[in-house]
């Protein structure tokens, strides 16, 4: 049997602790609606062949704009498609990255005490 006021041993300490992280984890929330908002705006570029061939995707993939050259036209179907695969490829790295960076920032203070 529990000796009188030992509760569970969940103390005020970290009742305190608990209540703190909520707190963090609310915010983080918030920051996260407002980095979709960030995300959805940005717009991220990838290319290849030297820049003959752009891709323009948005910070959450979103592809917004291809850009290709005349000389990459040239180069015929084949190439020209691995130029824009290689491309849009260059552009989804950069942009997951760039969201992964960011969600690193929003989420790096977040240590959830005892649990």
């Amino acid at each position: 049997m529990m000796s009188k006021g030992q509760g569970f041993g969940f103390g005020l300490g970290k009742m305190k602790e608990l209540s703190e992280a909520f707190k963090k984890a609310q915010q983080v929330q918030e920051g996260a609606k407002k980095l979709q908002e960030e995300l959805e705006q940005m717009e991220i570029e990838g290319q290849s062949g030297g820049g003959l061939v752009k891709v323009v995707v948005s910070g959450n993939q979103e592809p917004k704009r291809v850009s290709i050259s005349p000389e990459a036209m040239n180069e015929g179907a084949e190439v020209l498609s691995d130029l824009v695969s290689a491309a849009m490829r260059d552009a989804y790295l950069k942009s997951t990255e760039t969201m992964r960076e960011r969600m690193e920032e929003l989420t790096g203070g977040l240590q959830l005490p005892g649990l």
